[in-house]
Order: structure tokens, then C-alpha cells, then sequence
């Protein structure tokens, strides 16, 4: 009896020591299946915004399907935890949270509520950027270049010879910034034509113009100007800012029109160039007037910088980004996504789009309502889609030919960048048109 007692009670301490081992093990197992998820909060508890989107970004070029949380917390990303994740968030300081399988679980099921106006879209695949930039240099920074690099999201520079030479099907995303695409140098004759920066410009550009086979630059940013339609159209993403949107829509509508005056092209312009516009040619614009004024920097009556109201200053320049239903309208809410819906104004060679002259058909998505200007648009064009956004940098309210480049570290949280980054990522999600 007593030996059968002491082999029950060996069986009995055996049991508890495996059982207790078991538990040892399996408790890391647990806390890494509990914490399931990592997400990356994008309202006003975010240390850094603009990295938030470069971690986004670089998890998908890990395979990794993310959660793009509209209007949740500013627009939040969700996707299964990783320690080299979470460890990278650490590194480049981007705030995240690790939430167990069911927290995400709730998150989910609060944003599918048809009562609220939230949605989750996923994203799938890093998208492939190109940004349209000379290669000489010129004395300004291109305010997405700057925010990419800071954000750690790699693109490739190509201008026009990549462009002629059929290059753009190879990406996803086409940036185009402060360029001129009428050939007009960006009406900077009168004031910088003897600066060396101007002088090498203009020779770059006719040298390009000759290599490619055309008689005249203007003859070139036209073509290249057509390659970007027919690459949007064929499915692209377009994203412009500063003086490369109206420029851009200009160009379009002067096809087979001098409008060019001698100091730019070595010709005259055409005396009826106006009247030989076909703004159905045009993106986003309509019923503007071209400037034949070479003196004048300024391309068209689309931009708004020298009619605006006078009592418009850095202090008071604001613009209101519209709310979007996030169910219905997935893509311009993905594009509105921000911890603010009221973003400081910021002045460029085009600082926004006079509202009369803007296309019924176009978006807008972000507006000075008092002041009759938008800011920020949108379109669809084929299969494709384009966005543009005024204003040259949005932490540089009048920037400045020369003017040093804008320092990131000092503007983490900016929201007027995070726009353009809503972009960068915008093609990572299935395409999806707006619904009627």
C-alpha cells in the first residue's frame, strides 16, 4: 500500500514538473500570439508622421498586407507584428502600438459599423515612384524629393530623355514638381537670364531638345507632355505640385499653337494663340488665360498668387480639406487622410487654382473657400488617375529661388507633407473608382 502511495505521488510530481516545463516554453508562444498586430496610430500621439509613412511603405516591400485605416486615429496602418518590424519603428522613431489578435479583431469590427465613417483598404504592394526632375542642378528643392528621402522611400529620376524613351509604363507613381512644361523656362527670363544656373539650363535643355530630334524645347515638353497622358491613361498615377500642374495643362492645350515668344524659342508666338487653345486637352483646367507677357512670371489666369486678396498673409493663409464618405469614396478619402482637416497655405510659382477655372468634372478635395482658390484636386483620366496640389513647400510659406532646402527633423508631424504622401502609397491599394 505504502509503495503503491509513494509511485503515485513520483507519477504525481512527474506530471506537475512536465506540465510546469510545458508552461515555461509556451509562454513567449502566447505573449507572441497575443500580441498579434502593430499598429501605427497616425493622430496627434505620432512622433513622427512622415516616417510612419516610410515604415508603411517598407513593410510592404516585405510581402507584408497592411490595414490603411481610414479616418481611424488620422488615418492609421495596421499589419501582423514582427520583431525587425517593430524594431525598425524604433530606429527611424515612428510611434506604434502591439495589440493582441482580438484588439485588431474590435478595431475591424468598429470601423465596418456602417454608422461610422470609417473603412479599412488594404494594401498590397509597394508601389514603383519616379520623380520628373532635371539633372542639372537648379537653385530650389523639390518638396517630394525632400519628404521621400526623409521618409526613407526610394524613387528613381528620370526626365526627358527616360521619358521619349518610353520608360514610364515601368513605374507605378509619377511625381512632376516645379518645371515648366510650355518651354517657356519658367518665365524666369527677365529676372535671371544672365545667371549662370538660367544659362545652363536653357542649354541643357536645347542640347536635350536636338539629341532627341526636336527643333525646339517647347516642341520636346510637348511630346513629353503627351507621353504623361498616354501613361496615365494606360493606368498610371500622376501627382503634381507647384508650377508643373497648370504648366502641364497648358502645354496640353496649346498643341499646334506658338505660344512661345522669341526670347524662348528664337520665334514669334502666334498672334491668336488664345484663341487657338483647346482646353479639352486639359486634366484639370478650363477658360484661362495665357500669359504673352515675357516679363511676367507667371504661366496662366490658373494660378492665383499675384489676384488673391491682399490681406492673405502666413499668418491667416489657410486651406480646409473636405471630408469624404470613407465607404463610398475610398480614394479621395485616402488622399485627405490627416490628424487635421485645416492645413496651412504655402505660396509657390503656382500657389493654388483660381476655383472658376477649374474643370465641374474635377475633385476638390482641399480649398480657401473666402478667397475663391483651391488647393488640392483630383481626377480620373482612361484608366488612370491624377492629383494636384499647389504651392511649392509646405513648411516654406514663400520659398524662395535659392533659398536652403527645408529641414524635416524640424516638421515631423507636418500635415501639408503628409498630402503628398497620402499619394506615395495611394497606388499600393487595388484600384477603385469612385463609386456613384
Amino acid at each position: 500500500m505504502l509503495k503503491t502511495f509513494l509511485s503515485f505521488n513520483r507519477f504525481k510530481s512527474m506530471r506537475i514538473y512536465i506540465v510546469s516545463i510545458i508552461l515555461l516554453f509556451s509562454l513567449p508562444f502566447a505573449r507572441q500570439v497575443s500580441a498579434a498586430y502593430l499598429l501605427i496610430p497616425m493622430d496627434d500621439t505620432q512622433k513622427n508622421h512622415l516616417k510612419a509613412y516610410g515604415i508603411a511603405y517598407w513593410a510592404l516591400t516585405h510581402d507584408v498586407e497592411i490595414y490603411w485605416l481610414l479616418n481611424y486615429r488620422g488615418g492609421s496602418y495596421m499589419f501582423q507584428h514582427n520583431k525587425t518590424f517593430e524594431n525598425e519603428c524604433i530606429i527611424r522613431g515612428v510611434s506604434y502600438q502591439v495589440i493582441a489578435d482580438v484588439q485588431s479583431s474590435a478595431i475591424l469590427r468598429e470601423i465596418a459599423d456602417p454608422q461610422v465613417n470609417m473603412d479599412a483598404v488594404k494594401l498590397h504592394k509597394a508601389p514603383k515612384i519616379a520623380v520628373y526632375s532635371p539633372k542639372n542642378k537648379l537653385p530650389w528643392d523639390d518638396a517630394v524629393t525632400l519628404v521621400l528621402t526623409y521618409a526613407e522611400i526610394p524613387y528613381d529620376l528620370i526626365y526627358d530623355t527616360e521619358v521619349i524613351e518610353g520608360r514610364l509604363p515601368l513605374y507605378d507613381w509619377l511625381h512632376l514638381h516645379h518645371e515648366d512644361f510650355t518651354g517657356q523656362y519658367g518665365k524666369f527670363w527677365f529676372a535671371y537670364r544672365n545667371h549662370p544656373w538660367y544659362q545652363e539650363d536653357v542649354r541643357t535643355n536645347e542640347e536635350t531638345a536636338r539629341m532627341l530630334g526636336f527643333s525646339k524645347v517647347c516642341e520636346m515638353k510637348l511630346e513629353v507632355s503627351k507621353r504623361i497622358r498616354e501613361y496615365v491613361s494606360g493606368g498610371g498615377y500622376l501627382f503634381a505640385m507647384c508650377s508643373a500642374p497648370d504648366s502641364y495643362d497648358v502645354a496640353l492645350s496649346a498643341d499646334g499653337v506658338d505660344i512661345c515668344d522669341i526670347m524662348f524659342d528664337g520665334d514669334p508666338m502666334d498672334p491668336d494663340a488664345q484663341s487657338k487653345l483647346n482646353y479639352h486637352n486639359c486634366f484639370a483646367f478650363t477658360d484661362f488665360i495665357i500669359s504673352t507677357n515675357p516679363y511676367e512670371y507667371e504661366i496662366s489666369s490658373i494660378d492665383v498668387t499675384t489676384t488673391r486678396p491682399k490681406h492673405l498673409k502666413e499668418g491667416n493663409d489657410f486651406f480646409t480639406l473636405f471630408e469624404f464618405s470613407a465607404k463610398w469614396d475610398p480614394i479621395p478619402t485616402m488622399l485627405c487622410q490627416n490628424h487635421t482637416q485645416v492645413i496651412r497655405g504655402f505660396m509657390g510659382q503656382t500657389t493654388a487654382f483660381n476655383k472658376d477655372q477649374v474643370k465641374s468634372k474635377v475633385l476638390v478635395m482641399g480649398e480657401n473657400k473666402p478667397a475663391n482658390e483651391v488647393k488640392y484636386i483630383h481626377g480620373e483620366f482612361g484608366k488612370g488617375f491624377w492629383t494636384f496640389y499647389g504651392g511649392h513647400d509646405p513648411e516654406d510659406y514663400s520659398h524662395l529661388v535659392g533659398d536652403p532646402p527645408t529641414e524635416l527633423d524640424l516638421y515631423p508631424n507636418s500635415p501639408g507633407y503628409r498630402l503628398i504622401l497620402n499619394n506615395i502609397l495611394f497606388p499600393a491599394a487595388r484600384q477603385q473608382k469612385r463609386k456613384t
